[in-house]
């Protein structure tokens, strides 16, 4: 994936294609490739937006689910974007929460895939072992429904992240600061259409997480979708394009004949 990283100010992101925008929020081992054949399919009806979070960036005392907001909000002040389908998985699907709650003046609709905000097992047991190759191998993999999806390339990226002791501080920050800042009483505010789109396998944010915010939001839909993991939009990208674009189309239909 050779996409050109834009830099203005202190923010960078990709930004491909032309139409309404479709910004995506990346979770806390999230790389720009988890969003591939999204970013490929999408932009060509879409102006595909993905910022870059500074995920090791802020200050220990910013290094939270609110200081990862509040540079997404003044990063889309920055660029002027406007009727913002705002797309998160994982970590980035609790800041997606957070800013729409914050922020709704600018988002046309909301999609979330195993977002935390309610519930996540973070690492599972335990906060991830520096320089454990095999741990962070497994554990990787305990994110997919399938172990292959975890190639090497992505486990080499998140051991990177792990062996680094400042990373691993803010790693912890960051998982702390989800469990702390749980939504579940505000969700009912959220007027936007809402996608929800959960893999049947998740075991980070378990299928009742779906249901759970599919209760609590007002105006959503779920999908669930089978042999699939923590992040549908990798392991079942067909899948998940196709609920997703079924989902955009339908807002582009006159409001009296949306069901």
């Amino acid at each position: 994936m050779n996409y050109e990283i834009k830099q203005q100010d202190k923010f960078r992101f990709i930004e491909e294609g032309q139409g309404e925008t479709l910004l995506l929020l990346h979770g806390l081992f999230g790389a720009l490739s988890n969003f591939e054949d999204l970013i490929e399919h999408f932009k060509r009806n879409y102006k595909v937006v993905v910022p870059i979070l500074p995920l090791f960036d802020l200050d220990i005392f910013h290094t939270t689910v609110s200081g990862l907001e509040k540079y997404v909000h003044k990063f889309i002040e920055m660029r002027g974007y406007q009727q913002i389908h705002l797309l998160g998985n994982s970590l980035g699907g609790h800041v997606a929460l957070l800013h729409i709650l914050k922020h709704p003046e600018r988002i046309k609709s909301l999609i979330l895939t195993g977002s935390s905000g309610l519930f996540e097992n973070g690492m599972g047991d335990s906060y991830p072992k520096r320089g454990d190759y095999d741990y962070i191998k497994k554990k990787t993999e305990l994110t997919f429904y399938d172990p292959a999806t975890a190639t090497k390339e992505l486990v080499d990226e998140v051991f990177e992240i792990t062996n680094n002791r400042i990373k691993v501080i803010k790693i912890i920050a960051l998982a702390k600061s989800a469990i702390r800042n749980n939504l579940g009483e505000e969700l009912n505010q959220i007027k936007q259409p809402t996608l929800l789109i959960w893999g049947n396998n998740d075991s980070v944010t378990p299928p009742f997480v779906g249901r759970e915010f599919n209760r609590l939001i007002p105006n959503s839909e779920l999908h669930f979708v089978d042999k699939c993991g923590h992040a549908p939009m990798m392991e079942v990208p067909e899948a998940f394009n196709e609920i997703l674009a079924g989902f955009l189309n339908k807002l582009k239909k006159p409001a009296a004949t949306i069901a």
